[in-house]
């Protein structure tokens, strides 16, 4: 019998983050520190306005490309928090099923066969198979701690060729926590000009930040004709079930996604637009709130860390914290199923986000105070037993 499946994607290594939170489900007291997901609700404002939808009758499919009010509230979401304006929205913004289908419909509107793509890793696990899937070759360059896992414009310019087309640019970083500050977009801009390609910039985590407000390169000179800037609602709002996030770029690249997508998809769900239309106009306070919960769970890790001399940069965006295990001379993989095996913890290692994630573990902060404090404890526990059995050899 032929075989009916595509090489292709089945050369494609499925996601290494599953496995220990299937493993965590079956355990009872299990901890999971590894789910990229606020442990908040949605708040109710934002629930109630998806409600009172559904009460209207309003569950008929929206345009393609999105709920024209919904765009034109993300066009004023955007230039109110970041001074970005896009000043058609009807042909500037997409909305699509979460942040993840509009990486994949992006690059499937710009990529050419051999292509290549340039991915800063460690980084979100779908960057690499979809550029694949979409006839690119993913190019890698492995982010350093001694930069505290920014992007250089050294490393940018190395990597770069002539058949580079497009930069993923993924800060806030998951799973580091890193930022890009604005004299880092500077420099990366610069090069970025200077060999004319595109840059994909993944702003998921825009809200959380805490050091400084989040900059998009979008908002430097030059740049924003030549960005597609993906975000949505999962994260900053609470609402990872509904579904919905947007692409926001030139028109050229947009009517081409919204091509893939209304073959593909249709519309992004409606009674999640509405939703959205109603937490990007009332919503800054709950975003606030939740960041401010994060900042304090980021602060008590990093703490926490010390205190028992696991090393760590610190981070300061999204709500992950990827410290360094290497000492224990164990790979990240095995010393993420020990830890959940015998201490009831999962957490994720760093190789689900690139080979040089190697020697380091994602931990979400996205849980409780009292879940954190429970979790340091027994890794406290774990690392002094690591440390014993070092000793012993």
């Amino acid at each position: 019998m032929r075989n009916p499946l595509s090489e292709k994607v089945v050369a494609i290594k499925p996601s290494g983050i599953r496995k220990f939170f299937d493993i965590a489900q079956e355990m009872k007291e299990a901890i999971s520190l590894g789910v990229g997901e606020p442990d908040f609700d949605t708040p109710w404002h934002i629930r109630d306005e998806g409600i009172y939808s559904l009460e209207k009758g309003k569950t008929f499919y929206t345009s393609n490309a999105g709920l024209k009010e919904l765009r034109e509230e993300i066009a004023n979401y955007l230039y109110r928090k970041q001074g970005i304006r896009y000043e058609d929205p009807m042909k500037e913004i997409l909305v699509t099923v979460g942040g993840s289908e509009a990486i994949d419909i992006g690059f499937r509107a710009m990529i050419n066969p051999g292509d290549e793509v340039l991915i800063p890793q460690p980084s979100f696990v779908s960057y690499e198979p979809c550029a694949v899937m979409a006839g690119a070759k993913p190019v890698i360059i492995n982010l350093k701690e001694e930069n505290e896992f920014r992007l250089t414009a050294g490393e940018l310019e190395e990597a770069i060729t002539e058949r580079t087309k497009i930069l993923v640019l993924p800060f806030p970083n998951n799973p580091t926590g890193a930022i890009m500050e604005r004299k880092d977009l500077e420099a990366v801009a610069e090069v970025i000009l200077k060999h004319d390609i595109y840059v994909m910039s993944d702003e998921i985590y825009s809200e959380l930040s805490y050091k400084e407000k989040h900059v998009s390169i979008a908002q430097l000179p030059g740049m924003k004709e030549r960005t597609l800037l993906i975000n949505g609602f999962s994260k900053a709002f609470a609402m990872t079930g509904w579904r919905l996030g947007y692409a926001c770029g030139p028109k050229n690249i947009i009517e081409q996604m919204i091509k893939i997508h209304q073959f593909a998809i249709m519309c992004a769900p409606t009674t999640s637009q509405y939703a959205a239309v109603e937490a990007l106009k009332n919503g800054d306070e709950d975003v606030a709130e939740m960041c401010t919960a994060y900042n304090q769970r980021r602060r008590y890790l990093v703490h926490s860390f010390r205190e028992m001399g696991l090393k760590c940069f610190e981070p300061f965006g999204a709500f992950y914290i990827f410290p360094c295990i290497s000492e224990y001379g164990l790979s990240s993989d095995d010393f993420a199923m020990r830890f959940l095996k015998e201490e009831g913890v999962a957490v994720v290692p760093g190789t689900a986000f690139g080979d040089c994630g190697e020697g380091y573990l994602r931990i979400s902060y996205a849980a409780s105070l009292e879940n954190l404090k429970t979790a340091m404890e027994r890794l406290k526990d774990f690392l002094g037993r690591l440390r014993e059995e070092q000793g012993h050899k």
